[in-house]
């Protein structure tokens, strides 16, 4: 495993919880993360990651660093053999999509992605169900907002205030999480247009990123992120028949989830009741089917085209802010 503190001390947690998992090696520009891992989990320090990658006996390599270092990670790992589970977002470039891609290919080794699998996440499903079922009549929209004040916190020399790197802000960093649960809903991004904003903060990347998306459907919905403002993540679907607003607030952050739905009342004002949505999910079903995509064979959820299509969605956003016009997300 290369990246063992922060989230990477998350992914060590899910890890052992599928006792799926040994963590041989490890690698982090952090001694204290590194010694703090071996006590944990038992991995080998090593003092660089190419000697990380000259382990033997290892089937896999775990990356849990910034999304900068992500393709030439995996990149390294596919070319020794090594089955990789990469953190999202998957890589910092159009140009790495095509390399991973091209690696995978080349390797026949399995990739999967850290995004969350919402085939084993109840709410997801319920969603999903609601969406099918005829509860909201017909969707006519949706809104989606991901926001938080860390870019407030980038100082000078962080990768994450490097436009190279980090390519629309929040978006790039939390805003790929609402591309991939929104195409678990819906399918694939066809177009989007988008405008950003980069002086509220003092780094080169976007402040705030609003976003106009067309799905191959022809739904169309809003997906906006903002790095410097207080904590958000709502999705709100607007139908025909019924409309669903969920405000899904980490624990972490001290704050209750909201869910409340408004039921057409021909034109009337509808109150905002609330609305039991199934509760519940697997936290390491990533975890679980990159598994068994190395033991079974098959190709596990979320996998490396799915992380693609999440960065390839906020790279062609970029790009339609910069030139002013909406832009066609490339297929994955």
């Amino acid at each position: 495993m290369v990246g063992v503190a922060g989230f990477g001390g998350f992914r060590r947690e899910r890890m052992r919880e599928t006792e799926l998992f040994e963590i041989v090696a490890a690698y982090d520009y952090s001694a204290e993360a590194l010694a703090k891992c071996q006590a944990e989990d038992g991995a080998r320090p090593a003092p660089s990651f190419e000697a990380l990658l000259e382990t033997p006996d290892v089937e896999a390599l775990v990356i849990s660093t910034g999304a900068k270092f992500h393709a030439g990670q995996a990149i390294a790992a596919l070319e020794r053999g090594l089955h990789v589970f990469v953190e999202k977002p998957l890589c910092a470039t159009p140009q790495e999509i095509e390399l991973l891609l091209e690696a995978e290919r080349r390797t026949g080794r399995v990739v999967g992605c850290g995004h969350v699998d919402h085939s084993s996440n109840n709410r997801s499903l319920h969603i999903k169900r609601l969406l099918t079922d005829g509860s909201f009549g017909q969707l006519a929209t949706f809104e989606c907002t991901i926001a938080h004040s860390g870019g407030l916190e980038i100082k000078p020399g962080d990768w994450r205030g490097d436009a190279g790197k980090n390519p629309g802000g929040m978006l790039f960093q939390c805003g790929c999480h609402g591309f991939h649960e929104l195409m678990f809903y819906f399918g694939p991004i066809r177009r989007v247009s988008s405008m950003m904003r980069y002086d509220v903060h003092t780094t080169q990347t976007a402040d705030v990123a609003h976003c106009l998306v067309e799905f191959e459907s022809g739904l169309i919905g809003t997906v906006s992120s903002y790095h410097v403002t207080p904590y958000r993540h709502t999705l709100h679907l607007f139908g025909t028949a019924m409309s669903l607003y969920v405000d899904d607030r980490a624990e972490a952050y001290g704050d209750q989830e909201i869910i409340r739905a408004q039921r057409r009342g021909n034109g009337i004002a509808e109150p905002l009741e609330p609305f039991p949505l199934e509760q519940g999910g697997d936290l390491c079903g990533n975890l679980r089917s990159f598994y068994k995509a190395v033991r079974e064979g098959g190709t596990p959820y979320p996998s490396l085209k799915d992380g693609a299509r999440a960065v390839a969605v906020v790279f062609a956003a970029e790009e339609a802010a910069k030139s002013g016009c909406a832009v066609t997300v490339e297929a994955i």
